[in-house]
């Protein structure tokens, strides 16, 4: 039982990360802020390669989940402060 929510979380970390790159990707070619998605998009892309090799293997770690949970809430919740502070340094 604790390995099906184990898989479940982590799946869901997984396809949002995905999800997550890819509308950044979006956003910056569409040329909405390019080097603050690009750059804010690169922790989602780590998430999502390892994500990738877990569902792959089907072996699934805590580890992953606690660092998706924090980084994710993390980077969601200073996100509009970091897109000005790098298109600023960027000089966007």
């Amino acid at each position: 039982m604790r390995s099906d929510y184990l898989s479940l979380i982590s799946k869901i970390i997984f396809f949002y990360s995905i999800f997550y790159v890819v509308m950044k990707i979006i956003a910056a070619v569409g040329g909405n802020a390019p080097y603050a998605n690009l750059i804010l998009a690169l922790p989602y892309l780590g998430f999502a390669a390892v994500g990738w090799v877990m569902v792959k293997k089907k072996s699934y770690h805590w580890a992953y989940v606690i660092a998706g949970a924090i980084v994710i809430s993390l980077v969601r919740y200073f996100e509009q402060d970091w897109m000005i502070a790098i298109e600023s340094y960027f000089g966007g």
